[in-house]
């Protein structure tokens, strides 16, 4: 398939770092939008759905210069860029040019990182697009992965901010805080905000984020509960602990761990309510989360397992937690960090395609042409990512697109590289044996945990805690199927696998 496929013209190469697609006989030397190596891109045999280009019109990807004709140039006049650094885009966007002055106007709702990767790509691809961001928050653009860190203590304010204002100030990209964005016209092509105003469009890109998830918990909306979501959040919490002063995390995943880790290094006593067996269920297996525990008890992190909440008390201020088996935890604040749920209200009052999240395609367009959606709010191939580095990348691809230059998202791999409390995870595939097919081999080290599980002489899903170089091969080599079986033809031991995979 793959050959027919080269000789048609039709293969493409899909990076494994941020998911872009190129099409040609070979990858590029260098992926245009994360800067990957060409040996970081996989031939991918059905290539992904997108309209397929009509015009004779090429543009290279590195300079933008426009060439006419039946194939690329073989190198580009301006940059001196290979031929297989150019792409076809669709003679309308020819006739539409960029480098016309107010030629095209960019909205962004969202100040997230997908929203901030979306006008930085805008603006490096069209020079003279207006370009306006719409953020509800009333603070410059910040790293939302960083707040637990911010709660900690280890950034400040300044620190936690994607870039200063004279960024955006010299990159002509008005910024617009503390604005909320009620509506979308998609005919008009209109952005109404909260405050009467609207903006318009030619090219509009939601990068609205998600909300925290609150179970129906009684309780949940007395003072002192608040959930980690923005810096506001954090402020609250900030103002309200108290060294010693017992607090409660429900939930036990990542953010509920980190939450927990930066309220222990403020010196607050934490218990973290968990309904699993163990910690990350969904990334670690057993072994694995026991040696998190480790680290957690370490910073003196109380866990209670299987365990379900069942009213928050208090008489207006929060005073604990009550769980269904009758045990009372007291507790002077509360942070409920149980999942998030995408923005999609715009979008579906809009009457764009919704599922989990609002629906786009291989170019990151919803159901309405002019409209792209990226990060926390968009579902691609029925995955909505959840995560800052797929949010950034879907960002600077959208940016792109809506810029004039189209450009294809892949997807990316279903694999979970995470830091909690300071230590490096790393999962991917099938962390548990489901059945007798499976041969596992896993152990614990002095420089961290390893578990690689195989199936039909395949690797089916690996576990690293603590030493993680091995992840981007040990993640190509589960998306390709590596024939494993030179290692498996003995009983292998974690150092042999490791010694295995380390070659590649």
């Amino acid at each position: 398939m793959t050959d027919t496929l080269r000789e048609l013209g039709g293969m493409a190469w899909v990076c494994s770092v941020c998911g872009y697609v190129h099409r040609g006989a070979a990858p590029p030397e260098a992926c245009p939008v994360c800067g990957a190596a060409a040996s970081d891109f996989e031939a991918q045999a059905e290539a992904p759905k997108a309209s397929a280009p009509t015009s004779n019109q090429w543009r290279c990807l590195i300079c933008g210069h426009i060439h006419s004709g039946g194939a690329p140039p073989e190198a580009c006049p301006v940059c001196g860029a290979a031929a297989d650094e150019f792409e076809r885009f669709d003679s309308a966007e020819a006739k539409h040019p960029c480098a016309q002055a107010g030629s095209r106007r960019v909205v962004i709702v969202g100040g997230g990182i997908g929203g901030i990767a979306a006008a930085e790509s805008v603006r490096d691809a069209c020079p003279d697009a207006a370009i306006a961001l719409v953020s509800k928050e009333s603070v410059l653009p910040y790293y939302r992965l960083n707040l637990t860190r911010y709660l900690a203590g280890e950034v400040s304010a300044e620190q936690l901010s994607v870039h200063p204002e004279s960024w955006y100030v010299e990159r002509g990209i008005r910024i617009l805080l503390g604005e909320e964005a009620v509506a979308i016209e998609p005919e008009a092509h209109i952005v109404q905000l909260a405050d009467g105003a609207s903006e318009p469009y030619d090219k509009l890109i939601l990068a609205c984020g998600a909300h925290p998830f609150v179970p129906p918990i009684e309780g949940v909306a007395l003072e002192g509960v608040t959930a980690l979501r923005t810096r506001e959040d954090a402020d609250r919490i900030l103002n309200a602990i108290r060294p010693a002063a017992p607090w409660v995390v429900i939930g036990g995943g990542i953010l509920g761990l980190e939450t927990a880790g930066a309220l222990a290094q403020r010196g607050v006593r934490v218990t973290v309510i968990e309904n699993f067996d163990w910690l990350l269920p969904r990334q670690l297996d057993k072994p694995a989360a026991e040696r998190l525990q480790a680290f957690v008890t370490e910073k003196g992190i109380e866990v209670r397992y299987r365990a379900k909440t069942e009213a928050i008390e208090g008489d207006g201020r929060v005073h604990g937690v009550r769980l269904a088996d009758g045990t009372f935890l007291p507790a002077a604040g509360v942070v409920i960090a149980t999942g998030i749920r995408p923005n999609s209200h715009l979008a579906r009052k809009a009457g764009l395609e919704i599922n989990q999240g609002v629906v786009v395609d291989a170019h990151l367009a919803t159901s309405h042409p002019d409209i792209f959606a990226v990060g926390d709010v968009a579902e691609h191939r029925g995955v909505v990512y959840g995560l800052w580095e797929p949010a950034r990348y879907q960002g600077s691809i959208a940016g792109l697109n809506a810029a004039g230059r189209p450009v294809e998202f892949g997807g990316l791999p279903r694999a979970n590289m995470l830091k909690v409390l300071g230590i490096d995870l790393f999962s991917i595939g099938t962390i548990a044996p489901t059945d007798g097919s499976f041969t596992v081999v896993r152990e614990e080290t002095d420089t961290g945990y390893y578990a690689f599980l195989f199936q039909d002489n395949t690797l089916a899903g690996a576990i690293l805690v603590g030493d993680t170089r091995l992840s981007a091969t040990l993640a190509k080599a589960v998306k390709t199927r590596r024939d494993c079986s030179a290692l498996l033809r003995a009983h292998p031991r974690v150092a042999d696998a490791i010694a295995f995979f380390g070659e590649a």
